[in-house]
């Protein structure tokens, strides 16, 4: 955990620095849901879409005038999943929740439109997000990583100065898990993919 308090300060401080001293920074509460799809390589294997939930805290930095910025979170993300295979011509379910401690990052660039950009104000974002596992592992056969690491594309937009409704995409960098079963012959990874819609009140 203070690794991951070391990290956000550093990206927070990174952020801090290469902006103008004119920039403003926001701050506040971040919740949302996810849905999550482990993409499997190997087709003796499969997974569900599962919806999972996220919660944490945002914080904001942006240029005036230009409206490009930078936002960074930390997040507890709540990711489920059912991960099915046949063993023997038996279909065999189990369930593979995984959660985790996610900080994305992200570059934004708010649209400003004339006349009506204190009342909304469309953005998009792009950036990694780094999720680090703070679950136990529950399927003897399936490794979970500790660092799962992803990209994000988005879209949202901002309301009365203030709220953030946003939802993106996510496609992961690196292996999420890895089977490690008996079957010798079986090597099978699987990266996450997933959409995030979230509501933010930044102060």
């Amino acid at each position: 955990m203070k690794t991951i308090k070391s990290l956000l300060l550093a990206v927070v401080m990174i952020a801090g620095f290469s902006v103008p001293a004119a920039a403003q920074f926001h701050i506040g509460p971040r919740v949302g849901i996810t849905v999550n799809q482990l993409h499997l390589d190997n087709k003796m294997f499969d997974a569900e879409n599962r919806t999972g939930f996220t919660g944490g805290l945002m914080a904001e930095f942006t240029v005036p005038i230009i409206g490009v910025g930078v936002d960074a979170s930390v997040m507890y993300v709540r990711r489920e999943g059912v991960n099915k295979y046949v063993d023997d011509g038996e279909t065999i379910v189990e369930k593979n929740n995984r959660n985790y401690i996610g900080i994305p990052i992200n570059l934004k660039w708010k649209i400003g439109i004339p006349a009506v950009g204190n009342i909304i104000t469309p953005f998009i974002t792009t950036g990694p997000e780094f999720d680090f596992l703070c679950s136990k592992q529950t399927i003897d056969d399936m490794k979970r990583k500790k660092c799962d690491v992803s990209w994000n594309f988005g879209l949202g937009v901002e309301l009365i100065k203030h709220i953030q409704v946003a939802a993106s995409y996510g496609f992961g960098i690196n292996s999420a898990v890895k089977y490690v079963g008996e079957i010798e012959t079986v090597d099978v990874k699987g990266k996450d993919r997933f959409w995030t819609i979230t509501a933010a009140y930044l102060f």
